[in-house]
């Protein structure tokens, strides 16, 4: 993955495809988007109640409906997913899609995906817990999409002969795009990681200021390279994604607002910005002409 001044977008799996769905892929590739991604859960926040759509299905079709578009999660993590067979679904959409998929991985949260599959009562993992289980997921699933056949047992995890033939189109895998703040998930993106993945302080989305938010993630960028160092590795490998909608700024209030918030980040070291697709009557809506000229004026603006 090349450094670069690039912008995508997440479009959430809630339309049919059918009736918007399939068109919202192919124009963001129109709209010339270096990617589309979306998010990896079983139900999400204030959507529970609302149509909300299988990821690797999702982007199976978006695979099919688009040529050039790079397409990936973001994220999935181990709150409902097991490395064995997400590598089997992982390897079959690169397949599909002749190597455009990036997988965004994070440990996950607190909310249904956290609880779904559990009885009734149980309580979900504790942010420690979480922690330990991405610490086995991802070097497994490193592995997997690597080796054509793997056999490991772990703490959480195993897979006995668990066969993974062709393997994935883009070698020696696809790429890993990690999302993590704390030590050990950072540790993991300098291990594992093509790229790193941050939403900035959620401490500070309330009540926070946008200078506030660039300290918190001028902080965060140093830490992980600190974790890079400590692996041996030139912080500079890593692509650094900066998936917006979380910090205290509003870059979709206007083109000038996301010009200027674009740029204070691409100078902290980001190499992709991602904004949501327009999502009416959501946390996400935004005017949709703006949004199409950001796509395809916004990062020219920045010399």
């Amino acid at each position: 993955m090349t450094s670069s001044r690039r912008l995508s977008t997440v479009i959430l799996p809630i339309h049919r495809w059918n009736d918007g769905g399939r068109a919202r892929w192919a124009r963001a590739e129109e709209l010339g988007f270096h990617a589309a991604y979306t998010y990896d859960h079983l139900a999400w926040r204030t959507f529970r109640d609302r149509p909300w759509f299988g990821a690797v299905p999702t982007l199976t079709a978006a695979a099919a409906a688009t040529e050039r578009l790079r397409l990936g999660t973001l994220v999935t993590s181990p709150n409902f997913r097991h490395p064995v067979t997400l590598a089997k679904d992982l390897i079959t959409l690169d397949d599909v899609s002749d190597g455009r998929i990036t997988l965004g991985i994070g440990a996950g949260g607190n909310g249904f995906d956290a609880t779904t599959l559990r009885p009734v009562g149980e309580e979900p993992w504790t942010p420690r817990e979480r922690a330990d289980h991405f610490d086995e997921f991802v070097p497994m699933l490193d592995r997997l999409l690597r080796e054509p056949s793997v056999t490991q047992e772990g703490t959480f995890y195993a897979a006995n002969e668990a066969r993974n033939i062709p393997g994935c189109v883009q070698r020696p895998r696809l790429p890993f795009a990690i999302a993590a703040t704390g030590p050990r998930g950072l540790k993991l993106a300098a291990r594992h990681g093509q790229a790193w993945v941050t939403t900035g302080d959620p401490k500070l989305f309330e009540a926070g200021t946008p200078e506030q938010s660039v300290a918190a993630i001028r902080d965060q960028i140093s830490r992980l390279g600190a974790a890079c160092e400590e692996t041996g590795r030139d912080v500079a490998e890593l692509d650094k994604i900066l998936l917006t909608g979380f910090t205290p700024d509003r870059p979709l209030q206007s083109f000038e607002a996301f010009v200027d918030f674009a740029g204070r980040h691409f100078e902290l070291g980001f190499t992709e910005i991602v904004v949501h697709w327009p999502v009416p009557d959501s946390d996400f809506a935004a005017d949709t002409e703006l949004f199409e000229r950001i796509a395809t004026e916004g990062t020219s603006q920045l010399g």
